[in-house]
């Protein structure tokens, strides 16, 4: 599945449309956003997590979508289940934002 460009005017329904929700927040002057970028779109792809939704918020333009997580540095990513926050945390491993998807 690809990753989904989202923002506030559009961040709840992307959370309702999909029963699990991955998000990651970012910002254009992040460098570690940057060179995360190809990791979470590989994982988008990956057959484990089909059943996921990925979105990308711009963290610096959608206050309320960045509310929703408590986003507080970045990288920050956040899963949804029924458009309810079940975890979140900052990293740049893709082995932290791995669990935290096998985990939903």
């Amino acid at each position: 599945m690809a990753v989904i460009i989202s923002g506030d005017a559009s961040f709840s329904e992307d959370l309702k449309s999909s029963e699990k929700v991955a998000v990651k927040y970012y910002a254009d002057w992040c460098g570690s956003c940057k060179l995360f970028a190809p990791k979470y779109r590989r994982l988008s792809d990956d057959d484990r997590f089909r059943n996921i939704k990925f979105l990308d918020v711009d963290a610096e333009h959608n206050p309320a979508a960045r509310k929703m997580a408590n986003v507080s540095t970045l990288p920050f990513f956040a899963v949804f289940r029924n458009g309810e926050l079940v975890e979140s945390m900052s990293t740049s491993k893709e082995e932290a934002l791995v669990e935290m998807l096998e985990k939903l």
